[in-house]
């Protein structure tokens, strides 16, 4: 007979300061669209699939996409959120499993890949906003736009979490609006046929364009783990939120895909970032192209500003289980919030935001990459190595089909890393070497004590 459930004696939970008031939990709806603007914020930014595919591909991509990858995904970090329910999120996930080494590379994997991601927002707004103001197309007007657009969303950053959650779910339902509106009114001028074209002849496939565009819509679904110490009742919330988020992500890319390659007959070259704008336009009129573009903006605000708060609290759970300096972990004393954090997060995607739009993903892409074959190995050898675990939430499977689960993912995952270009390449070899460099350094740092180093780590997690 298998023995009760056990409670690990080291769990970190990072808490608040006791001479600090408590604050504001997230709450169900709040984190719902937390994870949703973390992971997809509309369908801005899909319409590349479309170009470098064709309409066939690009519909079966956003179709079969999220059962593969963000299902999975979505699992195992409710599993293991609501399991270590800290602001450290995968981090502990590594660390737990294989050991310091692996959670600080996980960490730099992560934080890195996240970064680079929150520059690509700003540069998506401005593909829009050009369409209406040309001058943005390039030169010293983009860069300068881009640059404040950065700033002010940092800024924006700095008055609490669960304010910006609550501002994640007026953004989405203003964002959205326009194509809702756009869907129904392109109704009658859908011509089913158009959504089984393969695409035009003589457009050569870009199958790193097509697989990076729907990765990067369809992933970061972990990122929220690393809030997890800011959210009520984490082990009953997150499985909810998640479970909801994932199905209202999957309609919101499908609806508008659906319906503007069913109503509109263009040249395949024009579904680039920005191109529901110009497909409202055709559709419906400058009125809602218009509508597009402000949603696009909005859109872009909550994806900055959700996954700025990952990696802001990532740093934050970093330093309170003890891998990097307590510093680190500062919170602003009026608004709570990991003020160091952001300001870190703001200067490194500031130094990436010169990069172009595919550059950008395709870099954090493969980043990212690495840190989810670290995470699937964390997930399976954390049920093998601690199989009576009290888990709150517990993905319905035997270790087998936990690594079939798995390995379907992980197969796509090595996919994209091989035709990635030399350039990711190159940055990221460099990035990992820098994570290597930093862990020992942190170890340099803790044996020498120049710094102070947090020792307080262990609050069991509460048997319900």
């Amino acid at each position: 007979m298998e023995s009760p459930p056990k409670s690990p004696p080291d769990l970190p939970i990072t808490t608040t300061t006791p001479a600090t008031p408590t604050p504001k939990k997230l709450t169900l709806i709040p984190l719902i669209f937390l994870i949703y603007f973390e992971v997809a914020g509309g369908p801005y930014g899909e319409e590349p699939a479309v170009q470098a595919a064709g309409p066939l591909l690009a519909i079966l991509g956003f179709l079969i996409f999220p059962f593969i990858w963000s299902v999975p995904e979505a699992l195992i970090t409710a599993e293991l959120s609501t399991t270590f329910p800290g602001n450290g999120g995968f981090v502990i996930w590594a660390d737990r499993a294989f050991g310091p080494f692996w959670g600080s590379i996980m960490g730099t994997w992560k934080f890195l890949s996240g970064v680079i991601n929150i520059a690509a927002f700003p540069v998506l707004c401005i593909d829009y906003m050009e369409k209406i103001f040309p001058a943005l197309e390039s030169g010293w007007p983009r860069y300068l736009s881009v640059c404040l657009s950065t700033l002010f969303l940092s800024f924006l950053n700095f008055t609490g979490l669960a304010i910006v959650g609550y501002v994640a779910v007026v953004l989405a339902a203003v964002s959205l609006s326009p194509f809702i509106l756009m869907s129904l009114i392109a109704l009658p001028k859908i011509k089913p046929h158009r959504w089984l074209s393969l695409g035009q002849k003589g457009v050569k496939k870009d199958w790193n364009l097509f697989f990076n565009t729907l990765f990067w819509n369809l992933n970061f679904w972990d990122n929220v783990s690393t809030l997890a110490g800011e959210v009520e009742k984490p082990q009953k919330t997150f499985p909810k939120a998640l479970f909801v988020a994932v199905i209202f992500t999957c309609l919101a890319y499908l609806f508008p895909l659906f319906a503007v390659i069913g109503a509109v007959d263009v040249d395949q070259k024009r579904w680039e970032s920005g191109f529901h704008a110009e497909a409202a336009e055709i559709i419906a009129g400058k009125w809602l192209k218009y509508w597009i573009e402000v949603g696009a903006v909005l859109s872009g605000i909550g994806l900055f500003e959700a996954q700025l708060s990952s990696s802001a609290y990532q740093v934050l759970g970093m330093a309170d289980i003890g891998f990097l300096p307590t510093f680190f972990g500062v919170r602003h004393k009026r608004f709570d919030t990991p003020w160091l954090g952001i300001l870190i997060s703001t200067m490194i995607t500031l130094g990436v935001s010169y990069m172009n739009f595919t550059d950008i993903i395709s870099s954090a892409n493969f980043l990212y990459s690495l840190g989810m074959l670290l995470e699937f190995a964390s997930f399976i050898w954390l049920r093998r190595k601690m199989p009576t675990l009290k888990r709150p939430f517990r993905v319905p499977m035997k270790l087998p089909g936990l690594v079939i689960m798995c390995l379907i993912p992980s197969g796509f995952l090595i996919f994209v890393m091989a035709i990635a270009t030399k350039t990711v390449y190159l940055v990221s070899a460099i990035m990992s070497v820098c994570g290597v460099g930093w862990f020992f350094l942190m170890k340099y740092c803790k044996s020498k004590k120049l710094f102070k180093f947090s020792t307080n780590e262990i609050e069991d997690i509460e048997e319900e």
